[in-house]
């Protein structure tokens, strides 16, 4: 499974952002997916994950409220929907896909990670 992110680019603090992550086949349709962002010189952390049916959801404090994720299972597509951006969210953001059906922050648990796409929020 090959996962493609993008929608990154670079906006001002308060702006939105919608970014996009595409499976390359449909294997991704029965796991969780998630969004992890890794800022320079900072560990990858999580940020948002979704169930394989689209219902459930997890967010970290730090996005919750401003930041939504959603999914087509139709078309393998995650999206993260960012809103109020910060300057704080600037990082290059990754999406994966576990190995559980149900969202989860470990990074351990996800099998497949695409390349990232850089988010830059300037003040």
């Amino acid at each position: 499974v090959q996962l493609q992110a993008s929608g990154g680019g670079s906006v001002q603090a308060g702006a939105s952002l919608r970014l996009s992550c595409t499976a390359s086949k449909r294997t991704t349709s029965n796991n969780a997916m998630g969004w992890f962002r890794q800022a320079p010189g900072k560990e990858r952390e999580f940020v948002a994950a979704i169930g394989w049916r689209g219902v459930s959801t997890d967010y970290a404090d730090s996005v919750k409220d401003r930041f939504t994720i959603s999914r087509d299972n139709t078309g393998n597509t995650l999206y993260l929907q960012m809103d109020s951006l910060k300057p704080e969210d600037t990082a290059v953001y990754y999406c994966a896909a576990s190995m559980t059906s149900v969202p989860t922050r470990a990074r351990n648990t996800y099998r497949y990670w695409g390349q990232g796409t850089l988010v830059t929020v300037s003040s």
